[in-house]
């Protein structure tokens, strides 16, 4: 994560009114009001906390308490994190920091920015370096790497993130349970969309088998096996699915909007996530009138989300990296929030996959704009809260 260093004053760098923040090798300001509170305060995501009882006593001093609502200062990083935002949040409130939006003033504006909940609900885990291998990516591609937590904590970004959730891209079953131990030692992940093959004579057995960990959290489908069990009205995959409060993920091509409103038709039980809003080519022009007309018809079902996720990769063409100005995506971005609302709306930055169009932080960026745009409320349920509800993953382990 982009938060990672020392967040602090010193007695000479309080002048005129304003502090000096020093952050990694970059200088941010903020006003003089954070000036005691972040008076060697720090903190550090990946690597390892330290010093905490140094630093619960400075939570203390910032009338926080460090063990409230039962979270004590020894349990996971993503508690930490969530104590020290709200920190600089009691800290900050009202004030600003100083800069242009690409420069300090991006990273924390105000404190109730500061103290944002972001899961990161579209991320891809892999280490090819395992015995076995990996089935994906393949070898000639630069996302042919190992690809860890700790890898996307590094990454430099727009606004923090607090967690994530993993989609497996894998088809190798025993995958599953590969990024459910990732998981058990990561609080940092906050549940798992696994893989698993609707049509095949075994989906029940394996899904029972992975279930059981309260951290499986989704089954991520292709649209032409849904379509296929859709098409010979067999509903008994996807009914099993929403008794055990297992989402189902439908990818694919565009078409693959019109499966998930057959599919939320039929089975009103099941939480359906739309992954990257269905795949559409993007432009600076209005989307194509088809898909237009079929993400509003999905988004008429109550049990129906959509990932906002996978844009840079819908704009990049003839192998060139994506725009970076959000007025380029704002047609596209318009169609599914105005059909499904600030409540049915999900974050998800499809990384490392991204990068093959733009880096993370522009990922991030366009998305957090755009959502800030329709208001404070629903930032906060794009960046977190429908992901809750979606897919009910598991906070504060």
């Amino acid at each position: 994560m982009a938060v990672r260093g020392n967040l602090r004053t010193k007695r000479s760098d309080c002048y005129t009114g304003s502090i000096r923040v020093r952050e990694n090798a970059r200088t941010k300001w903020c006003t003089k009001a954070a000036a005691g509170a972040l008076l060697t305060f720090r903190i550090v995501v990946s690597g390892g906390i330290g010093d905490h009882a140094r630093y619960a006593g400075e939570l203390k001093r910032m009338n926080i308490d460090p063990n409230e609502s039962g979270i004590g200062f020894e349990s996971n990083r993503r508690d930490f994190l969530r104590l020290g935002a709200k920190a600089l949040g009691a800290t900050v409130a009202g004030g600003s920091l100083i800069g242009s939006r690409n420069g300090p003033r991006s990273y924390w504006a105000t404190g109730a920015e500061s103290a944002l909940e972001i899961i990161d609900c579209h991320t891809h885990f892999y280490d090819p370096s395992r015995p076995q291998g990996v089935p994906w990516p393949p070898k000639d591609s630069s996302l042919y790497r190992t690809v860890l937590p700790k890898d996307l904590r590094n990454l430099e970004m727009h606004r923090p993130i607090t967690g994530t959730v993993i989609v497996e891209a894998s088809e190798w079953i025993e995958d599953n349970q590969w990024l459910l131990e990732l998981a058990q030692a990561d609080p940092f992940i906050v549940g798992i969309v696994g893989r698993l093959d609707p049509t095949s004579g075994v989906f029940a057995e394996q899904l029972e088998r992975f279930a059981a960990n309260e951290l499986y959290r989704g089954i991520r489908i292709w649209e032409d096996r849904a379509k296929s069990l859709l098409d010979q009205n067999e509903l008994e995959p996807f009914e099993r699915m929403a008794r055990r409060g297992i989402s189902a993920d439908l990818n694919g091509g565009p078409e693959t909007v019109w499966v998930v409103d057959s599919l939320a038709k039929r089975v009103p039980d099941l939480t359906i996530v739309l992954n990257h809003i269905g795949n559409v080519a993007i432009t600076s022009e209005s989307p194509p009138e088809a898909w237009k007309v079929a993400i509003r018809a999905a988004a008429k079902h109550p049990n129906v989300y959509c990932k906002i996720s996978a844009l840079v990769e819908g704009a990049a063409r003839d192998s060139k990296k994506a725009p970076g100005d959000l007025e380029f995506y704002r047609p596209t971005l318009d169609v599914v929030w105005d059909a499904f609302g600030e409540d049915r709306v999900i974050y998800g930055s499809n990384w490392p996959v991204c990068e093959l169009a733009a880096d993370y932080k522009t990922v991030q960026r366009l998305s957090m704009d755009y959502a800030m745009q329709r208001g404070q409320g629903a930032l906060e349920k794009f960046c977190a809260t429908n992901s809750s509800k979606a897919y009910r993953w598991i906070s504060g382990r």
